[in-house]
Order: C-alpha cells, then structure tokens, then sequence
C-alpha cells in the first residue's frame, strides 16, 4: 500500500460515512465491540477527523469530543477535549496513520481554545500513546469489556 496520504476534517455525510466505515471494520468486526456501543449521540456533535490515501481510500479515523459533550470523560474541565474512537484500518497499520490522526485531532482542540486533551485508550495501546506525550492516569477499567486507562496530554 502507499504510503501517500492526508489527515483532515471530516466534512459532509460522505466523510461521516467513511469514518464509520473504519470503525466498523476496526472496532465491530475485529474487535467484536457491539454495534450499538460503537456509535453514540456524541457522533452527531464531535468533530471526526479521517486519514485518507490520494485515491480517496479512507484509512483511519478519530474524533474530538468538546465542551459539554466532553465533561463526563474529562473530569469536568471544560477546558480539556476527549479524544476518542481512534481507529486505523488493517492494511494502514505501521504507515503513522494513528500518530497522524492524534496530531490532527490536538490541532482540532488547539483552534477550539483547548489546553489539553483525555483519552481512554486500551491498555495495549498505552505504549503507543506515551510515544506522543500521553500521561496515564488513574486505575484500570472496563470499557466495552475491553481493559482501559485515562490518559491526558497537555497541549
């Protein structure tokens, strides 16, 4: 695969699409994450960011949740975002599709006025997150019945 490609907003129903997409083959069908946990009311209001290749082929994406949407991930700092939905295609993996998309979603919170971003990752992905200036915090806990732990970097 090519290595070629550009992480930007997600804009219009085609892009939500494709974003869903991703999701779908990362967290519903390899992960077996329950299709009615996957996708939420925050979809509606989060800001989705998408990796994709030059032919249009989306390969990874993210969400930043915000303002009141974010205050029950965030501790109740309005001041912080909730990074959330992280995923990366299969055939995407190992090309810096997920540290871009992380970047992308920080540049996201810095134009809406964040001093931080949180995130609940899964506890095979901390070492991924630390390498991008995450911080863990707090114990161990489940989340669609997968092991989780919050993390926060400061922007």
């Amino acid at each position: 695969m090519s290595a070629a490609y550009r992480v930007r907003e997600a804009v219009g129903p085609a892009d939500r699409e494709a974003c869903f997409a991703v999701r779908r083959e990362v967290f519903v069908v390899e992960q077996g994450v329950p299709q009615e946990l996957e996708y939420d009311a925050y979809d509606e209001t989060a800001v989705h960011v998408l990796a994709v290749r030059e032919d249009g082929l989306p390969l990874g994406t993210g969400r930043l949740l915000f303002g009141a949407d974010a205050l029950g991930k965030t501790g109740a700092d309005d001041s912080v975002g909730s990074l959330g939905r992280l995923a990366v295609s299969e055939a995407a993996r190992g090309l810096g599709v997920g540290a871009a998309l992380v970047r992308g979603i920080e540049d996201v919170a810095r134009e809406r006025g964040l001093s931080a971003v949180d995130l609940h990752a899964q506890t095979h992905a901390l070492g991924f997150y630390e390498r991008l200036g995450y911080e863990a915090y707090g114990p161990e806990f489940p989340d669609a019945g997968m092991p989780h732990r919050a993390m926060r970097r400061s922007l």
